[in-house]
């Protein structure tokens, strides 16, 4: 928080960023401005609506603190720079972005919000240091729409290539440096997202063509005439059983523009299915550092499943561009926390032998309970059902008796006390706490049914 407190001129706002961090570092099942506010005691969302949306802080900037933030804890001269995009379905057309479109989240066709993100991906560990919205044509064709939904005036269409070396320039004009840039075939179609200032390593579909000392072929008609011996096993870097072997080979293109310019194939060893990668250096490399550079694109995967479900990337409710991009950045920034502590701790505590790493996964249970720990006295779910049916007691669904505690509503697995006050039963052991089926809220306001 110190990096980016002084994007905020006043204090309140720093205080809602906070409360929202901490928020999405949560383990709420749910992540938007409505449960955040009550898990914080606020008895409306307003305040955090008001921070996103409404609040005077340059969400830029912020990213820009959150890129060096990850750089300086994370630093890898071997880093690489991994582009893609991902979707979030999305109902209505009033969202900025949305339309119907291909989302490999769905896997189909569907009405989605698309976003390409660029992940910083080293050897102590990965995370976001950019993102940028798609906006379709359907979009920037309207400037109604786009006004509507808060978009820039200087807003025009570019494709997610033309995104991503946006992002990778950006992250180059900072002064950072990163050894390769990676992505899948979406950006492998084009010189666009890296063009000749990076070395690339990117995935093409098996009809992409190439230029060789025999001619043009495509991708997959050279790979049938590679023979036996142009096949070697390496290792494209260890998964969650291990490493993961497959066969590669390397066919030297032609082209005359200057630097080495490779076509990578890939062979499963079990399925025989091959994946291409078209590769670019000023200079020759050894096809072992393209092996692990192609490998390093499921860090990216690894991202969006970690950020989605930790840190809430993808359940804001807004619709706006600005507080689109406000809700991201700070998402982007819990996760960043979570990767520079696990690589920590990873440093200063080397698992046992025979033990795997802490994750993000458990770096934020550990924080957690950490920040929030169980209070003496605090009465649990179990017990609280076991009050709730002492006899005599009153019928499922009836009122309990009345008191002057304050007005609020419990359900608990089917015993619901309707809007009323509470027994003083329930009441003696709650001690200012409500609970909903096992969920714990400190919040003055209705607990959600269910």
């Amino acid at each position: 928080m110190g990096r980016i407190a002084g994007r905020f001129p006043r204090v309140e706002p720093r205080r809602r960023v906070r409360q929202l961090i901490l928020g999405l570092l949560s383990d709420l099942p749910r992540k938007n401005c409505w449960t955040i506010a009550e898990w914080a005691g606020d008895t409306t969302p307003g305040g955090l609506q008001h921070l996103l949306g409404r609040a005077k802080w340059d969400p830029d900037a912020v990213r820009d603190d959150v890129r060096g933030y990850v750089v300086d804890h994370l630093r890898d001269r071997q880093a690489v720079l991994v582009v893609d995009e991902t979707g979030d379905e999305k109902k209505g057309t009033a969202t900025v972005g949305v339309q119907r479109q291909y989302t490999g989240t769905a896997g189909t066709i569907e009405n989605a919000q698309v976003a390409v993100y660029l992940v910083y991906a080293g050897r102590r560990g990965h995370a976001d240091v950019d993102r940028e919205l798609y906006v379709p044509r359907s979009w920037t064709s309207d400037p109604d729409r786009c006004r509507a939904a808060g978009l820039p005036e200087e807003t025009a269409f570019a494709t997610k290539p033309e995104l991503a070396a946006r992002m990778v320039a950006r992250f180059l004009d900072a002064g950072h440096q990163a050894a390769w840039v990676a992505g899948d075939e979406v950006y492998g179609a084009t010189d666009r997202a890296g063009g000749t200032r990076h070395r690339l390593v990117l995935a093409v579909a098996c009809s992409h063509e190439v230029t060789t000392g025999a001619g043009n072929f495509r991708a997959d008609v050279l790979a049938e005439k590679l023979p036996r011996w142009a096949w070697q096993k390496l290792s494209a870097g260890t998964g969650a059983k291990g490493y993961r072997f497959y066969d590669w080979a390397v066919i030297e293109l032609v082209e005359p523009r200057p630097g080495s310019r490779l076509l990578l194939i890939r062979r499963n060893r079990r399925t025989s299915e091959l994946a291409y990668y078209r590769c670019y250096s000023p200079t020759s490399v050894p096809t072992t550092e393209l092996v692990r550079v192609a490998g390093s694109r499921w860090r990216v995967e690894e991202f969006f499943q970690t950020c989605k479900g930790l840190a809430g990337l993808d359940e804001h409710q807004v619709r706006r561009y600005l507080s689109w991009s406000r809700w991201v950045t700070l998402a982007v920034m819990a996760h960043a926390f979570l990767a520079v502590v696990r690589a920590e701790e990873h440093t200063r505590h080397p698992s046992p032998d025979g033990l795997i790493q802490l994750t993000c996964n458990e770096i934020q249970r550990l924080f957690h309970r950490a920040r929030c720990p169980a209070r003496p006295g605090r009465c649990s779910p179990a017990r609280l059902i076991q009050l709730a049916t002492l006899s005599p007691g009153p019928i499922p669904g009836q009122p309990l008796p009345a008191t002057n505690h304050p007005r609020m509503k419990i359900t608990i697995y089917g015993w619901s006390i309707k809007r009323g006050p509470v027994c003083s039963r329930v009441r003696d052991h709650l001690d200012g706490e409500y609970f909903c089926l096992g969920c714990v809220s400190s919040s003055p306001a209705a607990a959600s049914p269910g």
